[in-house]
C-alpha cells in the first residue's frame, strides 16, 4: 500500500503545483514539487523493497493491486516530470510580464 499511497500523495502535491504556479505563487509552487519528490522516493524504496525480496527468491504474488500500485507510481513519475515543466512555463510567463 506505501507504494499507492506515496504515488498517489506525489502527483496530488504535483497537481497543487501547478495550481499555485497557475496563480504566480512560485514558492508554494516549488514546495508542493519538492514534496512531491519526496513521496516519489518514499514510493520508490517501496518498489525497491519488492523487486528485493523477489530477487531474493521470495514470492511475490502478482494481484490487481500490483498492477494498480506499480501504473501508479508510473504514471505519478510522469505526471511529476511533466508539472516541473508547466511550472517552468508559468514561471518563465510571469516573468516576462514584468
Amino acid at each position: 500500500m506505501g507504494l499507492i499511497i506515496n504515488a498517489g500523495n506525489a502527483k496530488s502535491d504535483a497537481m497543487e503545483a501547478i495550481q499555485a504556479a497557475k496563480k504566480g505563487d512560485f514558492e508554494a509552487a516549488d514546495e508542493k514539487l519538492a514534496s512531491a519528490n519526496e513521496f516519489l522516493v518514499k514510493a520508490h524504496h517501496s518498489q525497491t523493497g519488492l523487486l528485493t525480496a523477489e530477487a531474493g527468491g521470495e514470492k511475490i504474488d502478482i494481484s490487481l493491486l500490483m498492477v494498480h500500485g506499480q501504473d501508479h507510481l508510473m504514471t505519478s513519475i510522469a505526471f511529476n516530470d511533466l508539472a516541473k515543466e508547466v511550472v517552468d512555463v508559468y514561471r518563465k510567463i510571469y516573468e516576462d510580464e514584468k
